[in-house]
C-alpha cells in the first residue's frame, strides 16, 4: 500500500523559479521529508496550459508513516511552511489518497 498527499499551488509572480526549487524533488520539502525512511519521493507538476498552476504529489509508504513523521517533525514542518508562504500566492490541499490494491 502507498499513500500520497496532493497539493495545488500558484507561485508568487516573479518567484516561479524559487518556488520550483523549494517544492521540487530535490528541494527544501523533499529534504525535510527524506529524514523519514518511509518517504518515497515528491513530484512537482506544472499545468501544461496554465504555467502559474502547480501540483505536488508527496509519496509515503503509508498514512501511518506520514502521521508518525509529522508528529516527530511538526516543528520543522511548520517552520518550513512559514518560510515557503512567501513563495506562494495560493495553496490548497487537494487530498490524501491511499492506493487501491
Amino acid at each position: 500500500m502507498s499513500f500520497v498527499i496532493v497539493w495545488s499551488f500558484s507561485p508568487q509572480p516573479g518567484l516561479r523559479m524559487e518556488f520550483e526549487v523549494a517544492y521540487g524533488p530535490k528541494g527544501s520539502w523533499a529534504e525535510l521529508f527524506h529524514q523519514s525512511p518511509d518517504f518515497l519521493g515528491t513530484e512537482l507538476l506544472r499545468d501544461a496550459k496554465a504555467e502559474d498552476r502547480y501540483l505536488t504529489v508527496d509519496r509515503w509508504r503509508s498514512h501511518a508513516a506520514f502521521d508518525a513523521f509529522y508528529e516527530a517533525k511538526q516543528r520543522d514542518y511548520e517552520i518550513l511552511d512559514r518560510a515557503c508562504e512567501l513563495l506562494t500566492l495560493r495553496e490548497e490541499r487537494l487530498g490524501a489518497f491511499e492506493s487501491v490494491d
